[in-house]
């Protein structure tokens, strides 16, 4: 191993100079096949099922696409002539296909060199909405389906630098939207400026529990073009554009109907802003308007939230999650701490669930008081609701049954959301007469949509479940041979029509129509395999056990042409993995890997590797447990190491791999693992760390699943640290990062100084860092030479 290890260093230090100058590459043919492929189209379908719209978008962004010129204000990033998010999605094409229709028809009308975003189908769902971006702005375009042909209703000038600039009235034939306002102020260039002073910022002495954050405010200057840039006028326009002054400029952070329609509720951003904590923690007032406008109630005033105690089951005071209510005509449902929203505090109940019936005259009413934290509420009509409740430090969620008639609970779930083996599913939903999303029920009937994960493989499944007594009928189990069918939708419960997604590790997802009683299938979609190149490679979920006896499972590959019988090649062996916390070791054993996903090629990955050679253990499972009292990381490295070194030993045992020629990889959380392994195990000739933090004192305030902060615990953060241990670190790595990275906790400083560290140190190291890229990579020029970095990398310590 050590000879093996010497000459990999001396071959990885010849071929990398310190410093290069470097072009854009492409990967291998074998690799680049895969990689530069053709998107098929997503699927959109109405809540009847009767329609289904197909949206076209290019596989990758370009550079230039990443390279228009942005704004970073509290926790956004705007482009700055066309007012909608910097890292929009676009789609450039529309399809529009009757269900009982045969082919998709193309829509007419779109504008030249679309850019599509933000669609939404109208109330009675007989129309589409989507915004269009052009070189100045934002503008919304309407899809009539029926005639498959599309119509620009304003002109550019829309707001959705704070998400989607319109709703839709019940009506389905107006529409609300968010303007630039007129006589807009012209933004504070504030690199000509002198300062006229120093940022000052103070503390009253009061503990929180903030955790980093990017693209924060800095300075009044960026005060004021937040304010500038977040601020709309309100409109009606009708499907001809006819216009309608609502509202006054405001900085609108939400707009919402109530189910009748009679009420507009508008949540508006206020002053102070905060420079520690992005907009979502601003101060906020939310109002409720009349029809025509009028103010009716404020009806919720959130203070400025710097302050938060410590936990994850922790949440600020006043009146939280509010919305309406979706059985009724116009009545807001809200949560309340009783704790103070202080998980550390002992309290008989945590959270009091309140109803308020509009006008708002009479003063809100109690609903339910839940002994763990509120996490939501379903209706299915006047008659019952579902209340669920969790608690982050046991991993317990709960749900109730609740009688509106009487007030009467029942508990319905009560287990570890992580038990994924008994997990009961969710509830099938439809839309009711305002159009609002609730229970799907049949008398007293309701209807539940599992995933099916059992330690004998997945078997989704549909589940009847009688209110009254709750009692469960399986109306249907998927035994699909070869194959993977995930369930949908629930069509036609009388007739069994259910909407499923079918796949192979070679078939491509489609849709398909079913008939559960009958067993007859339809074909809604027909996408062909765009990967065809790997449809022969070799796929099985192997299971194994760690030295302690959690049982772990991976997704292994092999080249299409490997022998498996004969074994004589030893193959080099790639480990992708990202860890997840448990608090118990049964859950953390189950399996939730099928070896019917079809199989995805993608740059998060090592699968593309199985075409130049190499064996790909791909989401190895890396579970951290920490039971009881005890946290997961308080044991972080020796479970790690003992995770990597199981998986080695499995497919080792199985006869297919030279185990000195071992690569482990991961992004983010994944390249935290990657540095430990290579810091603290020698079972790796190499590895490839993509977008991580090294260096956990920059976040000192909790990360991923560390609840504590580094002055109750700075032994585990310092031994966790990659950084503070870069002087063990002796093994070829690969660091990859998006100079531009807006995920809180990896700065892309954070690579730049582990590299420098690693470098000065004497480890063989090389850093890529990838231009105008976030967290996700999206450039398909970045893309491809990431590839193409890897497999340099991957061929130089593995196979020369």
């Amino acid at each position: 191993m050590k000879l093996k290890l010497t000459i990999c260093l001396l071959a990885f230090l010849n071929f990398y100079e310190a410093q290069e100058s470097i072009t854009y590459q492409k990967p291998s043919a074998e690799i680049l096949k895969l990689a530069d492929y053709e998107r098929p189209p997503s699927v959109l379908m109405n809540s009847k099922k009767d329609w289904v719209v197909f949206t076209y978008r290019p596989t990758y962004k370009t550079l230039e696409d990443l390279s228009q010129q942005e704004m970073k204000l509290g926790g956004l990033r705007i482009n700055l002539v066309t007012n909608i998010s910097s890292s929009a999605t676009y789609s450039s094409n529309l399809k529009v296909r009757k269900m009982s229709d045969k082919s998709e028809v193309q829509v007419k009308n779109l504008p030249p060199n679309p850019k599509i975003t933000f669609t939404s189908f109208s109330p009675d769902e007989k129309k589409l909405a989507f915004t269009n971006t052009t070189a100045k702005g934002v503008e919304l375009w309407i899809v009539d389906l029926e005639t498959a042909t599309a119509k620009k209703i304003t002109a550019d000038n829309l707001n959705a630098n704070l998400g989607s600039p319109y709703i839709w009235y019940k009506d389905s034939q107006n529409l609300l939207i968010k303007t630039l306002p007129q006589n807009r102020t012209a933004l504070i260039d504030s690199s000509k400026d002198l300062p006229t002073g120093p940022i000052v910022s103070t503390a009253d002495g009061k503990v929180s529990q903030n955790r980093t954050y990017q693209d924060l405010l800095k300075n009044p200057q960026d005060e004021k073009n937040f304010e500038i840039l977040t601020a709309s006028d309100i409109y009606n326009v009708d499907l001809n554009g006819n216009l309608k002054k609502v509202k006054d400029q405001n900085m609108y952070s939400g707009l919402s109907f109530s189910p009748d329609g009679n009420y507009l509720m508008a949540t508006t951003i206020k002053k102070p802003f905060s420079y520690i904590v992005p907009l979502s923690r601003f101060p906020m007032t939310t109002t409720v308007y009349d029809a025509s406008g009028n103010a009716v109630k404020v009806v919720n005033e959130i203070l400025l939230n710097e302050i938060m105690p410590k936990g994850f089951s922790s949440v600020r005071t006043g009146k939280r999650a509010m919305g309406w209510r979706s059985d009724m005509p116009a009545t807001l449902v809200y949560a309340e701490a009783l704790d103070g929203g202080d998980q550390s505090k002992a309290a008989d109940y945590r959270d009091e669930i309140f109803m308020w019936e509009a006008p708002f005259n009479a003063a809100p009413k109690s609903f339910f008081k839940t002994k763990q934290r509120y996490e939501d509420v379903s209706w299915t009509n006047d008659h019952y609701a579902i209340v669920s409740e969790g608690w982050y430090d046991t991993r317990n969620t709960k749900s109730f049954l609740i009688d509106l008639k009487n007030g009467e609970s029942k508990v319905i779930d009560d287990r570890n959301y992580q038990d994924v083996y008994s997990d009961p599913g969710n509830f099938n939903t439809t839309k009711n007469q305002f159009g609002r999303t609730v229970l799907d029920m049949k008398g007293e009937k309701a209807y539940l949509i599992g995933a099916g994960f059992t330690k004998d493989g997945q078997h989704p499944f549909i589940d009847e479940m009688d209110l009254k007594t709750l009692k469960k009928k399986r109306l249907y189990t998927s035994n699909l041979k070869n194959a993977k069918e995930d369930i949908i939708d629930i069509i036609n419960p009388s007739k069994g029509e259910v909407l499923t997604i079918q796949q192979s590790a070679s078939q491509y997802p489609n849709y398909f129509k079913k008939n559960i009683k009958s067993n007859k299938t339809e074909a809604v979609t027909s996408f062909a395999n765009p990967f065809e190149s790997i449809k022969d490679v070799y796929k099985e979920v192997i299971t194994y056990k760690r030295n302690d006896g959690v049982t772990l499972t991976g997704t292994l590959y092999l080249p299409a042409n490997y022998d498996r019988k004969a074994k004589k090649e030893k193959l080099p062996l790639l480990i992708w993995a990202y860890p997840t916390e448990y608090k118990d070791k049964n859950t953390a054993g189950q399996n939730t890997q099928n070896p019917n996903d079809f199989t995805f090629p993608y740059y998060g990955s090592f699968v593309y590797w199985t075409t130049k050679g190499y064996a790909v253990l791909d989401d190895a499972a890396f579970p951290i447990i920490g039971e009881g009292k005890t946290e997961p990381n308080d044991t972080f490295i020796p479970q790690l190491v003992a995770n990597g070194k199981a998986a080695i030993d499995a497919v080792d045992q199985l006869g297919y791999i030279d185990r000195t020629k071992v690569a482990v990889g991961g992004h983010s959380y994944g390249a935290f693992m990657t540095a430990n392994l290579l810091t603290h195990s020698k079972d790796y000739a190499c590895g490839i760390a993509r977008s991580g933090a090294y260096n956990r004192t920059l976040t000192p305030f909790g990360f991923q699943s560390e609840q504590r902060n580094y002055w109750d615990v700075p032994e585990i953060y310092n031994t966790m640290s990659p950084f503070m241990n870069a002087d063990k670190m002796k093994t070829p790595l690969l660091l990859i990062h998006g100079d531009a990275d807006n995920n809180p906790g990896t700065f892309t400083l954070q690579t730049e100084r582990y590299f420098q560290a690693l470098k000065n140190l004497g480890a063989p190291v090389k850093m890529v860092l990838l231009p105008k890229e976030a967290h996700g990579y999206q450039a398909k020029e970045n893309i491809l030479h990431l590839l193409w970095e890897q497999d340099q990398f991957l061929e130089k310590c593995l196979k020369k």
